[in-house]
């Protein structure tokens, strides 16, 4: 009988086991160790996609905490690690001759031999293979049949962004323009949208949708994930889900509420001052620097008003580092007591948290998991922030 299990597909490596950058923009604490415990121990997710697993050394990584007995590779794919499963992956630029716009995919493979092989085959179309995140010299679906000769799943990145995104810019309206549909196995959403944005646009019908934190530091890692039905967290189980095998299927996505992204409102991108999606300059400081704001990309791109009602529900959360007046003690605290983020935000009844915090924090807990937090939307690179009475 398949059981639950949160995953969160998108996490950087800031650092490899040398001490030298992989995500430049990343966080030095986040080397591939610290992300599998961060994930075990105190987060609480049981399968992270780590989209930097490309680079030689981070292979090199994971070879040693094998050998040393720490984590073992799974017949149905993935590695286990403590109570998580680590699945490969690799985040490309794509800008071939049908592309107007860079925009990012990700690419997982089932083991450390494909992924190796994979690495292999991009040392022939990419400058640097040990930094995430490179420019790609191919076609989108050159790249799309590579993966799926190795047995991977593919999926393009945070489709709505303004930056590097399928949808992103203007520049395209439909992912066909680029991509084969067939060979994709998802869509993932980003930070400023959700399943009922996404859904306004009928060729996405077809697609599962995930919702990751694109996390760049520890803390950052679960701040949108999803609950997967599967029988175990391997490689084989998470692409069944995909394409709803046996029962196998997202069962819920968790991600913060669209307002919170950075990319949500239309801005001016020198001030920061909230425009109208036709806006030529900022009627602030006079700039006509403009970052197109997702909810507006959305309404120019909508096709259907049609609510798809086979999705799993979206539910709004934010992780707890979001919550004002929830300091570094306190998080520790929680964690003591109720040993993972996972649990205190899904499982500690107000009784349990009272015990630990003081009750109007526990409050916002519970508003937070049911949804109920005030929220100032982001936009132009800025988040979004949370109120709570």
């Amino acid at each position: 009988m398949p059981k639950s299990f949160f995953a969160d597909m998108h996490i950087h490596i800031g650092r490899d086991m040398f001490n030298n950058p992989v995500k430049i923009t990343g966080a030095k604490t986040l080397t591939l160790t610290n992300v599998l415990k961060e994930a075990s121990r105190n987060k609480g997710i049981h399968m992270a996609g780590v989209i930097d697993s490309h680079a030689p050394a981070v292979q090199q990584e994971i070879k040693k905490l094998i050998g040393a007995g720490h984590a073992h590779e799974l017949d149905d794919g993935g590695i286990r690690f403590e109570n998580v499963t680590l699945i490969l992956g690799s985040e490309i630029e794509v800008y071939d001759e049908n592309c107007r716009g860079p925009l990012h995919v990700l690419c997982f493979l089932p083991t450390l031999e494909k992924m190796e092989e994979f690495s292999e085959w991009l040392t022939t179309k990419m400058k640097n293979i040990t930094l995430s995140s490179q420019r790609y010299y191919g076609t989108a679906k050159q790249l799309q049949y590579k993966v799926k000769e190795l047995s991977g799943v593919f999926i393009p990145a945070h489709v709505f962004t303004p930056f590097k995104s399928m949808y992103g810019k203007g520049v395209h309206q439909s992912l066909r323009e680029v991509l084969d549909p067939d060979l994709i196995d998802a869509i993932e959403l980003g930070l400023s949208s959700d399943t009922m944005m996404a859904d306004q646009i009928s060729e996405l019908h077809a697609f599962t949708f995930l919702s990751n934190s694109d996390a760049h530091s520890l803390p950052k890692i679960a701040r949108e994930y999803q609950e997967i039905t599967m029988e175990e967290p391997s490689f084989k189980e998470f692409y069944w889900a995909l394409h709803n095998v046996d029962d196998r299927r997202i069962k819920r996505n968790f991600g913060m509420n669209p307002h919170l992204g950075k990319y949500y409102t239309t801005v001016c991108s020198q001030c920061l001052e909230p425009l109208a999606a036709d806006a030529i300059k900022c009627h602030q400081c006079g700039s006509k620097k403009i970052v197109k704001g997702v909810f507006d990309r959305i309404q120019e791109l909508k096709s259907t008003e049609k609510d798809n009602k086979d999705r799993p529900p979206y539910l709004y959360q934010v992780p707890l580092e979001y919550l004002p007046k929830l300091g570094p003690k306190t998080f520790t605290k929680l964690l003591e007591h109720f040993q993972t983020e996972m649990n205190v935000i899904h499982y500690a009844s107000l009784d349990d948290l009272k015990e630990v915090i003081p009750e109007k924090l526990a409050s916002s807990i519970i508003d937070m998991r049911e949804g109920k937090l005030s929220i100032k939307a982001g936009g132009g690179g800025k988040y979004g922030s949370v109120t709570t009475s």
